[in-house]
Order: C-alpha cells, then structure tokens, then sequence
C-alpha cells in the first residue's frame, strides 16, 4: 500500500491556512445560487454534484487518481478501517442543511461562532481519541489555551455583524428562541473534525487524497439528493439553474479544502488542520469583503485585529507538540 507522505508542520500549515481560503469563497457563491434559485437545498446539490463530477474526472485522468480508485472497494471489502467512514460526506451535507436552515435566523456571524466553537473543541478530543491517521495528541494546557483564545478570537473578527443577525431584529421569543437553533450550527461544527479524522484515515489506506474526496463526495450526493428529491415531492422545483458559469464554482473549491483536509491530518492532526482552515477562512473572508465586498459589509477595525489573534492563537496552539510527535 502506497500512502500519502507526510508532511512537516512549516509546509502543512500554510497548506491548510490555504486550503481555508476557498471555504469563504464557496460560501460567497452557494449563497448567491441559493438566492438565485431560490432554494438552499437545490444550490448544495448543485455544489456537491459539480464537485463529484471533478473528483470522477480528476480519479480518471490521473494516474494516482486511477490507482487510489482501484484500492476503494478492496480496502473497505477488507474493513481496513470502519465502514461508516464511507460516509463522512454525510457530515459536509449537514453542514450545508445547517447553513441554509439557520443562517437566516442566526446571521452569520452567531452561525460561525457556533460552528468554529464545535470545531474547535472537537478538534481536541479527536486528537485525544486518536481517531485520525495521525494518532493521540495530548490535551496540554497550552493547546486548551490556544483553542480558547481561537474561539474568542473568531468572536471578535465577526463581532461588527452581530448588528445584523437575523435580520438585525429581536427573535421571536427573545435570545432563548435562539438556543435551539444554534445548536444545528454547533452539532456541525463538532462533527467537522471528525469528517476530517475519517477522510484522513481512508486517505491512508486509499494511498490518495483524491480516492478519499471522491467518496465523500459521493456520499454526500447522495444525501443532498434524497433531500431535493423530498423537497420537490412536497413542493415542487424551484427556479431554473442560471447561465453565467461563475455559479458552478462552488464544488471544485469544495474538492480543494476536503481534499488537503484529508491529505494533511495525518500530518499536523485534526486540531491544528481545523485551526489552520478557520484561519484560512477569515483571511478569505476580509479579502473578500476588501475587494468584491457584499452589500452592508463593513471592514471594521476589529475583523483585522481578530483575523490576526487568530493567527497567534494556531501558532500558539502548535507549540506543545512533543518531539516527534508528527511522525508517530
């Protein structure tokens, strides 16, 4: 079995502050589709059906690709890991129900909150668990610290849009009519790092991240289907899909952060692959709101300042790692 080779903490971790980039990004258009079409659900399925259909040919056209879809179904015929890491795609699909049923009640700024939150601690105790390709991780204090400080700082970067969630408007029932649904938002934020522990554990055996995102795009296709499929049973199709090809983004940049998500756990760990995307994805979104920015953004001086604490706080959160610890 050929495996993926790891990588050292200096070359990973840019990686997945890069990797972070595109989740902004892909939100920015799935949002624009949604609203275009007029249905979240459709716009999800969209984006995961045009990202399986990139995965299908990147596996076809490369030769790693070829050889990593060839060792799929031996490797879970020989249950080399658990079955149900088949379905990791599953989880990338709740996220994707999570933001198109709360986002609008919570804003966006409560809904990054609650899933960096999730994530975040999570992060931990897969690490501890020694889930993922890259074994146990200790839960020092100083990555506690660096998780807590991650959190906060995160908070802080989207503090100037807490102004407009939902809809700058009391909720109906007051903030606790708001508990229930953060809870969604939080549930698939935890459920991330296992996502990426389980893709990162099949990338080992698939010898390929590229085998790995395939089937997680497969897997979540699947849901996202059947959910469309309820949906239009119930209320019929929505809006025909648009022409301008900008729409159809969504899913190969969907492949680029699922697939290094999988390439680089086994190397820094689910931790600090999460932490380094949430870094990632502030940084995309301040560039995004500098230079193509959405009516009513507003660059205050504290998503600068928070986007750069958070900065500190991975770096942080990367110093307790025991010698050697990458190459257990």
């Amino acid at each position: 079995m050929t495996s993926s080779p790891r990588l050292p903490l200096l070359a990973g971790l840019p990686l997945a502050v890069g990797a972070g980039l595109a989740i902004p990004a892909q939100g920015r258009i799935n949002g624009a589709l949604g609203l275009r079409l007029d249905d979240g659900i459709a716009a999800a399925v969209v984006s995961f059906s045009t990202g399986l259909v990139v995965m299908v040919l990147v596996s076809l056209i490369l030769p790693r690709g070829r050889a990593g879809l060839a060792r799929i179904l031996p490797a879970v015929r020989s249950r080399a890991f658990p079955r149900i890491y088949v379905l990791a795609g599953g989880i990338g699909a709740l996220f994707v129900f999570a933001q198109s049923l709360t986002v609008g009640i919570l804003g966006v700024a409560l809904f990054t909150v609650a899933t960096v939150t999730g994530q975040t601690v999570s992060g931990l105790v897969v690490d501890r668990l020694g889930i993922g390709p890259a074994g146990r991780k200790s839960v020092t204090a100083i990555r506690v610290i660096g998780c807590l400080l991650t959190i906060a700082a995160v908070s802080w970067a989207v503090s100037p849009r807490f102004a407009g969630t939902a809809g700058g408007m009391e909720p109906v029932g007051g903030p606790a009519a708001l508990l229930v649904p953060l809870l969604l938002p939080l549930a698939a934020g935890f459920l991330m790092s296992f996502q990426q522990a389980m893709n990162g554990t099949a990338t080992v055996h698939y010898g390929s991240p590229i085998a790995a995102t395939l089937v997680n795009f497969v897997a979540g296709s699947v849901v996202l289907w059947t959910a469309y499929a309820v949906k239009v049973s119930a209320s019929g199709p929505g809006n025909p899909l648009p022409g301008e090809w900008w729409y159809y983004l969504g899913g190969p940049m969907g492949c680029v952060f699922i697939g290094l998500g999988a390439l680089l756990v086994r190397s820094l760990g689910v931790l600090v692959t999460g932490l380094g995307m949430i870094a990632g994805q502030l940084l995309g979104s301040l560039a995004l709101d500098v230079v193509l920015p959405a009516p009513g953004t507003v660059v205050a001086p504290a998503t600068v300042l928070g986007t750069i604490l958070t900065l500190g706080a991975i770096i942080l959160a990367t110093l307790p790692w025991p010698r050697g610890a990458l190459h257990r």
